[in-house]
C-alpha cells in the first residue's frame, strides 16, 4: 500500500503551512541573522525538516531517513560532480599559467571592472547556462572574476545575480521542456510566454548589476555598454524563444551579447577606467605583451573544448546513446514506491547514475583533453583534481544537506502544503504564482525541479479562477529564476568558486534583497498579463482539460481541488 501523504496534518491548512515553512524560515534566520556557516545551517535545516516530517507529518522514520539519503545522493551526483569538474578545469588553466594570458587579453579589451562584469558574469555566464546549466556558469564565471582580481564576495554575489536572466532556458531549454511535459501545455507556448516576461529583466539586469557594484554615477558612465549588453541579449532572448523554441535562447543571446559589446568597445570606451576602491592598479595591468593567435587559442582551448563537448552532450540522440551504455538506475531499497500521494499515486524513488551523459562528465573530459594544450602532465592534473576535492569538502557537505532537506520536504508533503496554501489565495493567485516558482528553486536549487514540482498546481489553480494557465505556468519558470541567487545550493557553489567556504551567510545577505526586488517586478508583470494585457499570452494548441492531467511529483489535482474548495469558501 505505501505510506499515505497528508498535506494538512494539523487539520487546518494555515497551521500546517506554518509548520512546513519552519525549515525555510530557519535557514533564512541562520544565514541572515545568525550569520552561520553554510554547511552548519544546511545540516541543521535538514535535521529540522527530518523532525517535522516524523513528528508533525507522521512520516515513518525509515522513509524520512531514506528520503534524506536519496537527496544527498542527488547532491553528490550530478550537482557536486558538475562543481568538482568545472572547478578542476578552471584550476588546471590557472595552475598552468595560461590564465595569465586570458587575464592580459581581457585587460587589453578592457581593464574596467564594470565592463568585465558585463562580458564575463552576464554574457559568458548566460552562454554557459544555456549549454551546461546547473552549477557550471556560477562556478566558472565567479572563479574567473576572482582570478582577475575581483573581491571574492562581489565575484560570487554578482555572478549569482547575473545567473538570473538565462535560467529558465538553461541546459538547452530543460526547465521549459519539463514544465511542458508535466503541465501538458505546449513547449512553444510556454517558451513564448516566458520570452515575453524575462527579456525585460534581461534588459535591466546589466545596468542593475553595474549600479550595484559601482554606484549610480559610475553606472551612467558606461550606459552605452549596459544598453548594448542588455538590449542585444533581451532582443535575441525574445526572438529565439518566440520563433525558435526553448532550446537556444541562452546560447544565441549570450553569444550575441558578447559580440555586440566587443563591437561597441572597438569604437567607444568609458571616460575613465573604474576599479574597486583601494584596489592596486598594478593588480590588473593593461597587457604590454602582444600574444600570437596560437598563444591565445592555447589559453582558451579548454573553454573551446568545453563548449563543443557540452553542446554535443546536450543533443538528445547523443545523450540517449551515452545512456544506453553508461547509465545505472537504482531503485532506492525501502523507499521506491513506498510513499503514496494524496491523489493515490505511488512515488518512484530512483537514483539515475548517468555517468557518461552527465554534464559534469563532459566538463571533466574537456579538462583532460585540454591538459596537453596547457603543457601539463596528467600526473600534475590529477594532483590538481585531488586538491580541488579538498577545496570543496564543505561545499559538498552543504549541497548534500540541502538536497537531503529538499527530498524530505517533497516526500513528506511539506512542499505540497506550502503550494496548496498559496493556491488558496484565489484571484490574487497570479501575484503569488511567481512566488511558488521562487520557493521551489530556493528549496531545490533548480528551476527544472521547481517546475516538476509545481506547474501542475499552477495549471489547476489558474483554470479554477478563470486565468489563462499559460500565464501562471510560465510564471513558475520566470519566478523561479530569481530564487536561484539565494538557493543554499547555489550559494555553496558560488562560495566554493570564490574561496569563501564558511562565509555563505555573507553571500546570502548580499543577494537576498535583490532576489525580492526582482521577484516583486515579476509578480507585478504576471498580474498585468493575467488581468490587463490578456492578449500577450499565446494560444496553446495542446490545451486539454485539467481532469486529464496525471499526478506529478506529489502535487495532485485532487489536492488542489480540495483546498481550493476550502479556501474559496473563505473569499
Amino acid at each position: 500500500m505505501g505510506w499515505l501523504q497528508n498535506i494538512d496534518p494539523l487539520h487546518k491548512l494555515a497551521f500546517s503551512a506554518i509548520a512546513a515553512a519552519i525549515p525555510v524560515v530557519f535557514i533564512f534566520w541562520a544565514l541572515i541573522i545568525r550569520k552561520m556557516a553554510g554547511w552548519k545551517a544546511s545540516v541543521l535545516t535538514a535535521l529540522i525538516a527530518l523532525i517535522l516530517a516524523i513528528i508533525v507529518y507522521r512520516m515513518p522514520v525509515k522513509l524520512a531517513l531514506l528520503s534524506g539519503f536519496h537527496g544527498a545522493l542527488y547532491g553528490l551526483f550530478p550537482i557536486c560532480w558538475i562543481i568538482i569538474t568545472a572547478l578542476f578545469l578552471f584550476n588546471v588553466i590557472v595552475r598552468s599559467g595560461q590564465f595569465e594570458v586570458i587575464k592580459n587579453c581581457m585587460a587589453s579589451i578592457t581593464a574596467d571592472r564594470r565592463l568585465q562584469i558585463l562580458l564575463i558574469a552576464f554574457s559568458f555566464g548566460a552562454f554557459l547556462e544555456g549549454t551546461a546549466g546547473f552549477a557550471t556558469p556560477v562556478v566558472i564565471t565567479a572563479a574567473m572574476l576572482f582570478s582577475l582580481g575581483f573581491d571574492p564576495l562581489y565575484a560570487a554575489g554578482i555572478c549569482l545575480i547575473a545567473n538570473t536572466a538565462p535560467v529558465a532556458f538553461g541546459s538547452i531549454g530543460i526547465p521549459i521542456i519539463v514544465a511542458s511535459h508535466v503541465s501538458g501545455i505546449g513547449e512553444m507556448a510556454l517558451s513564448q510566454m516566458v520570452g515575453r516576461t524575462l527579456p525585460l529583466i534581461s534588459f535591466l539586469l546589466p545596468f542593475y548589476m553595474v549600479t550595484l557594484t559601482a554606484g549610480w554615477r559610475k553606472s551612467i558612465e558606461v550606459l552605452p555598454a549596459t544598453l548594448v549588453s542588455g538590449g542585444s541579449f533581451a532582443f535575441f532572448q525574445w526572438f529565439c524563444s518566440n520563433y525558435m523554441g526553448p532550446l537556444l535562447p541562452d546560447i544565441i543571446a549570450g553569444i550575441a551579447s558578447i559580440v555586440c559589446l566587443l563591437l561597441l568597445l572597438r569604437w567607444w570606451k568609458p571616460a575613465s577606467v573604474w576599479r574597486f576602491g583601494g584596489e592596486v592598479a598594478a593588480g590588473l595591468p593593461v597587457a604590454a605583451t602582444v600574444y600570437s593567435g596560437g598563444q591565445i587559442a592555447r589559453a582558451l582551448s579548454p573553454f573551446i573544448i568545453l563548449t563543443l563537448l557540452v553542446i554535443t552532450w546536450g543533443i538528445q540522440p547523443v545523450k540517449d546513446a551515452l545512456n544506453s551504455i553508461g547509465e545505472i538506475q537504482l531503485n532506492i531499497p525501502g523507499l521506491h514506491n513506498q510513499i503514496r500521494t494524496y491523489g493515490g499515486s505511488l512515488l518512484p524513488q530512483t537514483f539515475h547514475f548517468n555517468y557518461l551523459s552527465a554534464s559534469g562528465t563532459a566538463i571533466f573530459l574537456a579538462a583532460l583533453i585540454g591538459v596537453p594544450f596547457m603543457r601539463m602532465t596528467y600526473r600534475e592534473a590529477m594532483g590538481i583534481f585531488f586538491d580541488t576535492l579538498r577545496q570543496l569538502i564543505y561545499p559538498i557537505i552543504t549541497i548534500g544537506a540541502v538536497m537531503g532537506f529538499t527530498y524530505i520536504s517533497n516526500n513528506s508533503g511539506m512542499s505540497s502544503t506550502l503550494a496548496a496554501a498559496l493556491a488558496g489565495t484565489g484571484v490574487l493567485f497570479p501575484f503569488f504564482s511567481p512566488l511558488l516558482g521562487w520557493l521551489g528553486v530556493f528549496i531545490t536549487g533548480s528551476d527544472t525541479s521547481s517546475n516538476a514540482l509545481f506547474v501542475q498546481i499552477q495549471r489547476a489553480t489558474a483554470t479554477a479562477i478563470g486565468v489563462n494557465p499559460v500565464v501562471t505556468v510560465a510564471a513558475n519558470c520566470s519566478g523561479g529564476v530569481v530564487g536561484k541567487m539565494i538557493s543554499p545550493s547555489s550559494i555553496a557553489v558560488a562560495a566554493a568558486a570564490g574561496g569563501l567556504s564558511g562565509s555563505e551567510s555573507r553571500i546570502f545577505r548580499f543577494t537576498v534583497r535583490h532576489s525580492f526586488i526582482l521577484l516583486a517586478i515579476i509578480c507585478c508583470l504576471v498580474v498585468l498579463q493575467a488581468y490587463v494585457f490578456k492578449g500577450i499570452a499565446p494560444a496553446d494548441p495542446n490545451a486539454r482539460p485539467v481532469s486529464s492531467y496525471p499526478g506529478k511529483a506529489g502535487v495532485e489535482r485532487e489536492i488542489i481541488e480540495q483546498y481550493l474548495r476550502v479556501d474559496n469558501s473563505r473569499h
